[in-house]
């Protein structure tokens, strides 16, 4: 069986009308066509929805039953096509945890403002587990803290951040000229390998301290914040994640001797991912 919801919409205003003729008009059909297409949708439940009276089509029991269950049908297809024509379906973002614990939530806040009912998941993990994500379809975009080398995801520069070397305000490594020796034999407290953070910090300190004292590794920056401030060591963090405390003391920034320590924050989809307008409409609100 393969009724259609032309031959309901036909059915529906036969019904209304009163007659072919009536419902060709007010579908802007031909009469041919409109007799076709119920004749069709009779002939596949194997009933007459009408009965014959002159040039007139009443309806019988058999439409009668029909008609409140098509109406339905045409109502649903109409709730469905006004969805996507209005594009509101709910954007499925995963984020590495320093986008997705500072700066997302501002993002997030600006857009609900504007869209109060377009909805938002956000799922917030380290950079390597937010790439596989994207690689599956599990998410339709991801927000990643260093680039992405997976053939079949497209990586887009997004955002600059600054990392910063802090310290506790008593730290041993605050008294006296901070030197890349001194620096080097710090001990050091990090993000967990697979993290953006860890990749990109690797990647910059080793440019400039062919070696350092690694002295613990931390799951998130909320913990390595607490630890370098009870003095277990120093760490490098996105200047985001350590505002706060930088301004009310309870961490101080160390002034390297090399140049600024900048990186890129990038989103991530897959090649094939379609970019809807409401996954576009959130790019944007990221990007302001």
């Amino acid at each position: 069986m393969h009724i259609t919801l032309r031959q309901l919409e036909v059915f529906t205003e036969v019904l209304k009308s009163g007659s072919t003729t009536q419902a060709s008009l007010a579908m802007a059909l031909s009469q041919s066509a409109v007799s076709a297409a119920l004749a069709d949708l009779e002939g596949q439940l194997g009933v007459q929805l009408f009965d014959r009276v002159g040039k007139r089509l009443v309806v019988n029991e058999h439409g009668r039953l029909l008609y409140p269950r098509a109406v339905g049908l045409l109502e649903q297809a109409i709730e469905i096509e006004q969805l996507f024509r209005e594009d509101n379906g709910a954007i499925r973002v995963y984020a590495s945890s320093t986008i997705g614990n500072y700066i997302l939530p501002e993002v997030i806040a600006r857009y609900r403002r504007d869209n109060p009912g377009l909805p938002v998941e956000l799922s917030v993990g380290n950079s390597q587990d937010v790439i596989n994500a994207v690689a599956d379809f599990r998410v339709d975009i991801g927000l990643i803290e260093g680039p992405c080398h997976m053939t079949g995801i497209v990586t887009v520069p997004w955002l600059e951040d600054e990392l910063v070397v802090f310290a506790a305000p008593d730290a041993p490594l605050l008294q006296g000229e901070i030197t890349a020796e001194r620096l080097a034999a710090a001990p050091w407290i990090l993000r967990e390998r697979g993290s953006g953070t860890r990749e990109i910090v690797d990647y910059l300190l080793l440019s400039h301290l062919p070696e350092f004292h690694l002295e613990m590794e931390l799951g998130n920056s909320e913990a390595i914040k607490h630890a370098v401030r009870h003095g277990l060591g120093i760490s490098c963090l996105s200047r985001r994640v350590i505002a706060e405390q930088l301004e009310n003391g309870s961490l101080v920034e160390v002034a390297v001797p090399f140049p600024g320590l900048v990186r890129t924050l990038y989103s991530i989809h897959h090649r094939q991912k379609h970019l809807s307008k409401a996954l576009q409409r959130f790019l944007r609100y990221c990007g302001s």
